[in-house]
């Protein structure tokens, strides 16, 4: 019975020392910057009208109403989906 509550105390000081091992919490990140290198895109004309592909690519830019504004990365993808639809949007460089 003695060698039992020896043990007890070990176990604790064990578990303890686990829980202090534990890595702190990472702050949260906060929300990702606007890309320097983006590009600002309008959209200024309807998809009403137009082909399917045309208005799948506005939805998967962003652009879900007429006259709506984003910024949106400067990459290979972007800029082909920006040439599929050039005659419904502006481009202009993002400042």
């Amino acid at each position: 019975m003695a060698e039992a509550k020896k043990a007890a105390p070990k176990a604790k000081k064990a578990v303890a020392q686990v829980r202090k091992a534990k890595p702190a919490p990472k702050p949260k990140k906060a929300a990702a910057p606007v890309h320097a290198k983006g590009l600002r895109v309008k959209q200024v004309r309807s998809g009403i009208g137009h082909a399917v592909t045309f208005r799948r690519t506005l939805t998967a830019l962003g652009l879900r109403h007429h006259q709506a504004e984003i910024v949106v990365k400067d990459t290979p993808s972007t800029r082909g989906m920006l040439h599929k639809v050039k005659h419904l949007v502006r481009v202009t460089p993002e400042a």
